[in-house]
């Protein structure tokens, strides 16, 4: 995280002495450890790529998403970020303005363009409190904007009511008439009868899930489910579309996995 121009470092004024952002972070994150009190719900299922150079900063958020049930993949430029994103998508990103090389604006820019990740939520974190700023960061795609120093409890309500407005699950649970899965339990039933899935058929339900009655190309499909650095076979995902529709036949629901002719694939709201 560079330091912004005008400025050699941002401060807190605590008793008397100036705090670097580093260790403004490290007073608040050591508030929360002790407290672990207004705590926005434990979240067991969502992914977020935690794009930061500034390692101090980078492991104390990382520490404070994990204690609140995210999985956190860690980035220390947006090259890095780039590269990872190449193969399956996290539920959210956090960047940093200030990166070395590509700036986090750039990035959101460049993410906002792709339609692999288009859709992927934003949170910018930044030291940059001018409107004008603000502006910037918004015109370049980003969904959230968060003014350095921040509390973590105020990172992770901010993510959850992200999530919430993207249509995802904040509970661990989706659902789509009877059927019910349980992402933390790694778990689909219907009517209480477990379904038994493989690993790529329980992506595809939970994307289909995710964005109920949306329809899915193979290419997006490929995209989402296997991510782009493994080559497969577009017909390898009619494949498992026919696994999942014979895995929940026997409950009924095989019908609920529509073909869109000449499109591809979608889930159709249960009622």
């Amino acid at each position: 995280m560079r330091v912004d121009s005008g400025s050699h470092c941002r401060a807190n004024a605590v008793n008397g002495m100036q705090l670097s952002q580093s260790a403004a972070v490290a007073l608040q994150l050591a508030d929360f450890r002790s407290t672990e009190m207004a705590l926005p719900g434990k979240m067991t299922t969502h992914t977020v790529l935690l794009v930061e150079d500034e390692p101090d900063v980078r492991d104390m958020l990382s520490f404070a998403l994990t204690r609140a049930g995210f999985e956190v993949w860690e980035a220390e430029s947006a090259e890095d970020a780039m590269q990872k994103l190449d193969g399956l998508l996290p539920s959210m990103l956090i960047v940093d303005w200030m990166l070395p090389g590509m700036s986090g604006v750039d990035l959101a820019r460049r993410l906002r363009g792709d339609d692999h990740t288009s859709r992927l939520p934003i949170i910018m974190l930044t030291a940059r409190g001018e409107e004008s700023d603000k502006l910037k960061s918004f015109d370049s795609g980003v969904d959230d904007y968060i003014v350095k120093p921040f509390s973590p409890r105020e990172l992770i309500a901010r993510m959850k009511a992200l999530l919430r407005r993207s249509g995802a699950a904040t509970d661990g649970v989706l659902e789509n008439g009877s059927i019910h899965m349980d992402l933390a339990a790694h778990r689909v039933t219907i009517e209480g009868a477990l379904v038994k899935l493989g690993p790529t058929e329980f992506r595809l339900l939970e994307l289909f899930l995710n964005h109920p009655d949306r329809v899915f190309d193979r290419s997006q499909l490929l995209d989402r489910v296997w991510g782009r650095s493994v080559y497969v076979a577009e017909r390898t995902v009619d494949v498992h579309v026919l696994r999942l529709r014979q895995a929940l036949k026997p409950f009924g629901a095989d019908a609920a996995v529509q073909t869109v002719r000449g499109v591809g694939y979608r889930l159709s709201p249960i009622p």
